[in-house]
């Protein structure tokens, strides 16, 4: 008796994408600006091997063309990245952040009081990592980083979440880098003392525990809002701007 053994090969498993289409904002013959998610990163690292999704390539299928990014937000910032459609043009918008024509603005909700307005003038030493970075020279001196500054709005609430106040208070910031470090804002409203809620790495744990559970914010309330340039190829001003996230006013409200 012959028996014959069927082999069965099953479609691999369907992921589904938990971003959805991104949001272009603008988009030319040379330039788009999406506006990326919180937690999405920009491309590829050897950080994030296991992870699925980038923008680089989420915008780059959704163009059916090759995308260059010419800039970088942090994964758990959200707001307007912009890309090139060619090296050319890339390489050209990158001259310009080196030479801090670009502005930018942010939003952040923070805690505390912060000032209704300021310059932090505080140098930065790059943040290495221990693995993807080894091969740095780990002694490199702070470099020059500034950040300008605007509170917008304040709120107290009545809520013990240290142990010294028996309220809680928080800012809502509009603030505009002068230089691009890593982890710049971030590190500079840490130094002020007020910093970025949902900040897991440089903020403060009880108040990112307390949105989460309060206000089921489990994000860092931290967006880029607002992207000044002059085209590379056209030569003429583009200003973009987003609204503050929802999720960043509802505190105040």
């Amino acid at each position: 008796m012959n028996c014959t053994n069927k082999q069965t090969h099953e479609a691999p498993e369907q992921v589904e994408n938990p971003f959805g289409p991104l949001d272009i904002v603008y988009a030319d013959a040379d330039l788009v600006v999406i506006e990326k998610p919180a937690g999405l990163l920009v491309h590829r690292s050897y950080l994030a091997r296991r992870e699925r999704w980038f923008a680089m390539q989420m915008l780059r299928d959704q163009l059916g063309q090759h995308v260059f990014p010419v800039h970088r937000l942090d994964r758990p910032t959200s707001g307007l990245l912009l890309f090139a459609l060619s090296a050319e043009v890339a390489a050209a918008i990158q001259n310009q952040f080196q030479a801090g024509q670009i502005r930018r603005s942010y939003h952040a909700v923070v805690r505390g009081y912060a000032p209704e307005q300021g310059r932090i003038d505080y140098p930065l030493k790059e943040e290495l990592d221990k693995i993807a970075d080894k091969q740095a020279n780990q002694e490199k001196p702070a470099q020059t980083a500034i950040t300008n500054f605007e509170r917008l709005a304040c709120v107290e609430l009545p809520f013990q979440v240290s142990k010294k106040y028996p309220t809680t208070r928080y800012s809502l910031l509009k603030l505009q880098p002068e230089t691009g470090r890593k982890h710049q804002l971030r590190r500079h409203l840490a130094h002020l003392r007020h910093p970025i809620v949902g900040d897991t790495r440089h903020g403060d744990g009880r108040h990112n525990v307390f949105f989460r559970e309060h206000f089921q914010c489990h994000r860092l309330l931290l967006a880029a809002t607002e992207l000044r340039f002059i085209h590379p190829v056209t030569k003429k001003p583009v200003h973009l701007e987003r609204a503050i996230p929802e999720s960043f006013t509802r505190v105040f409200d």
